[in-house]
């Protein structure tokens, strides 16, 4: 892909559809070359012709070209303005088939038939938008607060904003774990290296610098460049923004494949539902549709029934109440600390059974403090605590807490970096593991000053000598080893162990990995992060819950053992990453779930874990917060992060969590759990009453001299009947249905809807002999009682399977309970109405039949309790309790 000079090109379309620049503005790339793509041309061109400077921009040109240019984003395609919104409930294939009956009532002059079905369609996708509008509004907050910012030069000084902010000609300062908020120039860097996988589809990572490129230089060798959708791995880097949003490389891209997100398993098992339904609808419909031919019917009529036993059949509101109930869970779990990224997460925390994490911030109380600087014979060390302070004060790359811990030392003991000349720095990596800086001998101008600090492994690696009592020693293997045994011993009390060392050479101008050999060992850095006191209880609840802890950690086994000591994890079940990277992939999926500590393990082997995991039937959750964390979080069924992560991990996961808390995720769990739960129970009861309501008409069908319901009637049943449904994300969940992980089990849902359908068309075809042959009702008395019966005990259901306990053991939600019982009532009092009445063809009923459609489904209650004991018979615990699933177990599996 070539692409010209963007500002030039930006001029032209803002002159064409947003208006000409301010007259006072200068006339940009007048003598550019515009037909050469950026890469190819000078830095100094490029900068000139964008109007701007090695010092950014100010901050009024910046928000002038904003409004010209427009924000720096790509379309979102899950984006939904209120009008798409509204369109989109007419999108259903149900919504569809009721307008065709209107348009059929139409054509034969049912203007009444009509004008109720329409406005049936139009009530059922008000409501949806309503609910849907709330939800979309609630999710687009929740995404603000995870906005991502830039670092850039505004005004002559360093800025942070917005992402959306970015305007071609900005100055962007980049570092390790940012991700590229634009394509741009590069003009300075230093050990810079950007993954652009999601570009290029190289998994390596790519070392950029300044220079000028041949302009047909494909995108993976613009080493000058870096574009929108890579992330950087390491080291830092100065660049001027030349293209933002659409306009990128990435928003190219985009706009042409427009690729869709993975299928996550919450929408794959409501996919498969909707082709069950399908599957039923046709058979129901196109048997009753013959049975009315047969019996010479009128076409209209019969149309008109198969048409209304379609719609009936089906759960119109799912989109609306899925969308409810899952952003009522996600806004219930932001007020908690959890903010959800993707609403379809919720169902994959729930169904979390391992998750993976660090140990730092989530078991440890993530406070961590420099308790101690020693020399080679472990003795305090004023030298060691110097160097360490001169090498985390001077270094820009990785923010950590490590380095944090260290300046806050120096700040306490008045050290200052106040005097010094930085003359290089060596990026902190994950190979190396170690950073090194290199400053001026304060002694002598005409020497450096080399000090590297890390992994103590990583660093007396790199070592030829040692100090002891003030002078250089050679590092033989008695020290070699004696230094190890007090590494160990400090990691086995808990101390997490660095490693400082330096080096004195002569002045040269730059410095790279091959200057860090040869290096003089000059101490230890002692760090204590301790256990989180409520750790160990947390850890509990979680296995309560079903979910068990795997630490995954790149520290030593001895301070992981000594960690997972203290909180309850087995310190014996260890797996090292030098082990792992020995394991084949099918020994690994073996060892896997049998190991809870992986220790020393490096940023390559996380996603291993990962997946070994799941090849295992594991529903992973990955919690992490740094740049080698991204690709597990991808793999994961759930990504967890935290608000402070870099804005790659962040980027990369499902979930954001604004405390670094197990306690906070096990709450989180909790209430992924008791939404999906309210999601399935809202498709397990409307789909077995439906089924059963339509069972009932189908076998009616051929033998009643009439329509056992009028098309009408059958669509107001189903509205009416899925009111209530609306309240089900306020429904409270039994604690024992949260204690367990829960998967979509759409061939449990279809037992279900079997079982409690029948048990439905049972009482139905009860409901038909009293009404026929007892009370010799016609046509319409035999049509309103039956609705009666129907409606309640679709209402019933609501109260009665809402639960797997009994259900006066099991309180419904307010809200639910006085819905229901408010359409009750007004069901009741439906025949008796008047002139409303008369349109659905209502007709009074007798007290007698009145209250036989009363007994008939208070029986129905009692026959779908005794159905329920027996259907959750084998699925208890102890012979007493339910199943400890996470919603009423047809609906989900363990």
């Amino acid at each position: 892909m070539i692409c010209v000079n963007p500002w030039r090109r930006y001029r032209f379309r803002l002159d064409e559809h947003h208006g000409p620049f301010e007259p006072e503005r200068p006339q940009l790339m007048q003598d550019a070359r515009a037909a050469m793509p950026f890469w190819s041309q000078p830095a100094g061109e490029v900068i000139a012709g964008l109007g701007a400077s090695l010092h950014g921009l100010g901050s009024q040109e910046a928000a002038a070209r904003l409004r010209q240019v427009g924000p720096n984003v790509v379309a979102d395609t899950a984006e939904m303005t209120p009008a798409r919104l509204l369109l989109r409930q007419f999108e259903s294939p149900l919504v569809l088939i009721l307008i065709f009956g209107a348009g059929v009532s139409l054509v034969l002059r049912e203007w009444v038939d009509a004008s109720i079905i329409l406005a049936i369609v139009l009530g059922s996708a008000l409501l949806g938008f309503y609910q849907e509008f709330r939800a979309s509004q609630a999710v687009a907050a929740l995404k603000r607060r995870l906005a991502l910012t830039a670092r850039v030069l505004r005004d002559g000084g360093e800025a942070v904003v917005p992402v959306g902010t970015l305007v071609p000609g900005d100055v962007v300062l980049l570092s390790a774990g940012n991700l590229v908020p634009a394509d741009a120039l590069i003009l300075e860097a230093k050990d810079f290296l950007v993954s652009e996988a999601s570009l290029t589809g190289e998994s390596f990572p790519v070392e950029k610098q300044p220079g000028v490129l041949p302009a047909d230089a494909p995108i993976g060798r613009r080493t000058n460049a870096v574009f929108l959708g890579s992330s950087v791995r390491s080291g830092t880097a100065r660049a001027v923004v030349v293209a933002t949003g659409q306009r990128t490389a990435f928003g190219a891209i985009a706009a042409r494949i427009a690729a869709r997100a993975p299928e996550t398993e919450f929408a794959r098992g409501v996919r498969h539902f909707g082709a069950m339904l399908v599957r039923v609808m046709i058979l129901i419909v196109l048997f009753v549709l013959t049975v009315n031919q047969m019996l010479g019917r009128p076409v209209a009529d019969s149309l008109l029934f198969a048409v209304a036993l379609a719609v009936g059949l089906s759960p119109e509101l799912l989109p609306a109440i899925v969308s409810v109930t899952l952003s009522a869970g996600a806004r219930h779990l932001a007020k908690g600390g959890v903010i959800v990224r993707r609403l379809e997460a919720i169902e994959n925390l729930g169904s979390m059974d391992v998750l993976c994490t660090d140990k730092t911030g989530t078991l440890t109380e993530g406070a961590i403090v420099l308790d101690g600087t020693v020399d080679a014979d472990g003795q305090a060390s004023t030298e060691v605590r110097g160097l360490a302070f001169l090498n985390a004060a001077l270094e820009t790359g990785i923010a950590n807490p490590l380095d944090a811990a260290i300046v806050a030392m120096g700040e306490r003991e008045k050290l200052s970096a106040d005097g010094v000349r930085k003359i290089d720095e060596i990026p902190y990596d994950f190979i190396r593991r170690r950073l090194t800086i290199v400053i001026e001998d304060r002694d002598d101008p005409a020497f450096h000053r080399i000090i590297s600090k890390g992994a103590f492994a990583n660093v007396l690696e790199s070592c030829r000598a040692v100090r002891r009592e003030g002078a250089e020693r050679v590092l033989d293997d008695d020290t070699r080893q004696a230094l190890e045994a007090f590494f160990r011993r400090k990691s086995e009390d808990g101390f997490r162990v660095l490693a400082v060392a330096e080096r004195r050479v002569k002045a040269k101008p730059g410095y790279g990995h091959a200057d860090e050999n040869g290096l003089v060992f000059a101490g230890f850095l002692l760090f204590l992060d301790p256990p989180k006191p409520e750790a160990a209880a947390t850890i509990r609840d979680l296995a309560a819950f079903g979910i068990a802890i795997k630490v995954v950690s790149g520290d030593n086994r001895y301070v992981t053992a000594h960690v997972a000591r203290t909180v309850g994890l087995d310190p014996g079940s260890v797996l090292t990453g030098e082990d792992l990277a020995a394991m084949k992939d099918e020994a690994l999926w073996h060892v896997a779930p049998l190991t809870d500590l992986f220790v020393e393990i490096d940023p390559q082997q996380k996603e291993r874990i990962v997946r070994a995991l799941q090849r295992t039937g594991h529903a992973v959750g990955f919690m992490g917060d740094g740049i080698n964390d991204a690709p597990a979080l991808h793999a994961a069924d759930v990504g967890i992060s935290v608000d402070t992560a870099v804005d790659v991990a962040r980027e990369s996961a499902d979930v954001i969590l604004l405390r670094r808390d197990l306690d906070v995720l096990r709450q989180g769990v909790e209430d992924g759990r008791r939404t999906f739960a309210n999601t399935l129970k809202y498709i397990g009861m409307t789909t077995s009453a439906n089924f059963g309501n339509m069972i009932s008409m189908a076998l009616a069908t051929p033998l009643l001299p009439f329509l056992p319901l009028l098309p009408k009637q059958i669509l107001l049943n189903n509205f009416l009947s899925d009111l209530p449904s609306i309240a089900i994300s306020t429904d409270r969940v039994d604690r024992e249905h949260v204690v367990r992980p829960q998967r979509w089990n759409v061939a449990e849902v279809r037992r279900f809807m079997v079982v409690f359908g029948l048990v439905s068309s049972m009482f139905d075809l009860l409901t038909f002999a009293l009404l026929l042959l007892v009370f010799r009702a016609g046509e319409a008395t035999f049509q309103t009682a039956w609705f009666l019966v129907s409606v309640l005990t679709e209402l019933a259901v609501v109260l009665v399977l809402r639960t797997a306990l009994p259900a006066y053991r099991s309180r419904p939600s307010r809200l639910l309970l006085w819905s229901t019982l408010a359409v009750a009532a007004a069901t009741l009092a439906a025949p008796f109405l008047g002139p409303a009445s008369a349109v659905f063809d209502f007709v009074p009923l007798s007290p007698v039949e009145l209250a036989a459609a009363i007994a008939v489904v208070c029986g129905y209650i009692a026959a779908t309790e005794a159905a329920k004991r027996w259907f959750y018979k084998g699925r208890t615990a102890a012979g007493s309790r339910p199943s400890t699933s996470s919603v009423p177990p047809p609906l989900a599996r363990g």
